[in-house]
């Protein structure tokens, strides 16, 4: 009877834990939820995930919890080493009564954590016939580990096993998605050999400035696309105005602006862009409300927009031109500052140089 309620509950809490962790695709935050939820199910004093690493084979610390988990995140095992290693190897799940008794227990881990690992269980984290790595419970805070419970980790590490597969195949999606945006940039700046690297400068200055300020995952991800592509509407413009060597006409400025509309409308047909079309229209708007193509002003400018305007525009001046020189990476800070609050926002622009002074970006990248 004492079983049936046992393997109740545990199955309850395991409903519960189960949805918490496959309601996220961000790989860490899987792991950090697998560990707390290992150790909430078997009232475990700690816990760990060793993935494997497809490159060498060896299981590692990805995401440790517990009092002394943080110390465990740089330790490796090679295959078949520690008891880890051996329910990777054999695919096979382990309950360890007294570890420090047993052959197959490595020391390395209390060793660096100062941490006593008494008893443990072990089970492997398999999708389909590939291991991904180990689940490990560790110190029952009372009793001792039982068929029960390990029957519970199998289950809780088949569905991080699917957690964490699913998030490896939107990573992959993600990053193939990426890899296209910016596949389609460099069509833009093949079209003129003195633009070349200019995308890739633009979001790596988008997305440091972006992490300070403390964007989310998905308006990170936003701001890298739209840095991306706010050129894209070029394609739609003459070469004999987007190749000429000498400076632009009015009439010939006026078709150049074009361009942000150009690649709203372009992106406009792509439902899974909408989030980045306010970024690629409105990076040539300023502060003041002179800009273009909406005379938007101030706080009515999207703040990708607004981050985009400065890293582009630093880019462009710090780099040569059929028509003039570049200017150094100090005076062109020097001119982002003097046109902070009217062309630029004054506090992306201030965010933007201190990461120049603090040595966090370069112009070189």
């Amino acid at each position: 009877m004492k079983n049936s309620t046992k393997s109740f509950e545990q199955l309850s809490t395991l409903m519960e834990l189960s949805a918490l962790i496959t309601s996220t695709l961000e790989i860490s935050e899987i792991q950090k939820r697998a560990i707390k939820a290992a150790m909430k199910l078997l009232e475990a004093e700690a816990g760990s995930l060793l993935l494997i690493d497809p490159a060498s084979g060896e299981l590692f610390f990805e995401v440790a919890l517990g009092d002394k988990g943080d110390k465990l995140k740089k330790i490796r095992l090679k295959k078949g080493q520690g008891i880890a290693g051996w329910v990777a190897e054999k695919g096979k799940p382990l309950i360890i009564s007294d570890c420090l008794s047993d052959k197959r227990f490595s020391k390395l881990a209390d060793e660096q954590s100062h941490f006593t690992t008494k008893n443990m269980i072990c089970v492997p984290v398999r999708s389909r016939d590939r291991m991904l790595g180990v689940l490990q419970a560790i110190n029952k805070r009372k009793g001792v580990f039982d068929d029960i419970d390990k029957d519970a980790l199998l289950a809780l590490a088949n569905q991080v096993a699917i957690a964490i597969e699913n998030a490896h195949l939107y990573e992959e999606l993600r990053q193939t998605f990426f890899d296209t945006a910016e596949a389609l940039a460099e069509t833009i700046e093949k079209r003129d050999p003195y633009t070349g690297g200019h995308t890739r400068r633009v979001m790596d200055y988008c997305v440091a400035t972006g992490k300070l300020m403390g964007l989310s995952r998905k308006e990170l991800d936003d701001l890298k696309l739209a840095s991306i592509l706010h050129d894209i509407g070029k394609i739609g413009v003459r070469d004999d105005i987007l190749l000429k060597k000498t400076r632009l006409t009015e009439e010939e400025n006026e078709k150049m602006t074009k361009h942000t509309t150009y690649g709203a409308e372009i992106l406009s047909h792509i439902r899974q862009l909408k989030g980045i079309i306010p970024g690629v229209r409105g990076h040539h708007e300023r502060i003041d409300g002179k800009g273009y193509p909406d005379n938007l002003s101030n706080g009515d400018i999207p703040v990708i927009a607004r981050i985009i305007a400065v890293a582009d525009t630093f880019d462009a001046i710090t780099s040569d031109r059929p028509y003039r020189k570049a200017l150094c990476t100090k005076t062109a800070l020097k001119e982002l500052i003097k046109c902070s609050g009217q062309q630029f926002d004054k506090d992306i622009v201030a965010l933007f140089t201190g990461l120049f002074r603090d040595n966090i970006l370069s112009p070189d990248l």
